[in-house]
Formats: C-alpha cells, sequence, structure tokens
C-alpha cells in the first residue's frame, strides 16, 4: 500500500493504480470492492491497545476516514471533496488473506472494525483531508 495525496475515482471501476481497478487484486472476480474505507480512529485503538502494526497501510483500505458513522452512509450517495460521489455498498470484514501478508493477529485486530465497501457512482480527484458530505 503506498500513501497518495490525491487519486482519481472511476465511475463503475475504483481508484486509477488501485489493484482492484487493475484487475490484479487477490479477490478479483471473487469478493472485491471498487472502493474500501476505515476509520482512522477504530485504527488508533487498535494501535493503542494491541502490538499490530496498522497505522500505516496494513489495514489495507484505500481511504482512511476521521468523524463519521459509517451507518449514516447507507443507503445514501455521499460525495468525498467536490465532484466525487459514491454509495454505501456493504461492511468489508477482514479475511485471512490479511494476515498472510502482513501479521499475525491482523484479522483478529480489524473483525470489529474492517470497514466498508463503495461504489463510484461519479468520477472525481479525492484529496486527503477532502470531506464526506452526504
Amino acid at each position: 500500500m503506498v500513501e497518495v495525496r490525491t487519486i482519481e475515482a472511476i465511475v463503475d471501476a475504483g481508484l486509477q493504480g488501485d489493484r482492484y481497478k487493475k484487475k490484479t487484486g487477490y479477490w478479483t472476480a471473487v469478493d472485491e470492492c471498487q472502493v474500501t474505507m476505515i476509520r482512522g480512529e477504530d485504527l488508533e485503538e487498535v494501535s493503542k491497545t494491541t502490538n499490530i502494526k496498522i497505522l500505516d497501510g496494513q489495514h489495507r483500505r484505500n481511504i482512511v476516514t476521521r468523524n463519521i458513522e459509517y451507518e449514516w452512509l447507507i443507503g445514501k450517495h455521499f460525495r468525498i471533496g467536490k465532484k466525487a460521489m459514491f454509495v454505501y455498498e456493504k461492511p468489508r470484514p477482514p479475511c485471512a488473506y490479511i494476515e498472510s501478508i502482513t501479521e499475525k493477529g491482523m484479522t483478529k485486530a480489524l473483525a470489529r472494525i474492517g470497514g466498508i465497501c463503495i461504489q463510484v457512482i461519479e468520477s472525481g480527484t479525492i484529496t486527503i483531508d477532502d470531506e464526506i458530505t452526504i
């Protein structure tokens, strides 16, 4: 995983350069998500209460959010930034594969906070610190 400051969200495809947009992700054609999000507050809690290295992308989610409850997004369209629009798809629980490429305990650490899958319904640029608006 590589942190970027800006990225293009592409309608019906995902994020430019992402493994699932390229169709090279582990779950491609099985159980893939165009884009995944996870709450930064949850990652910090895991970091404080375990020895799991999780704050530098090991969680393998695309977007880390702050100050939003994902339940607020269910059934809603929302923007990240000014142009890119998304819709909530489903929860994204962790799988055993993530532990096989990161470290022992990762699947359990993400068990209740695995994040969500979202779909791109309008293309646009996303930048770090963009607001999410419903």
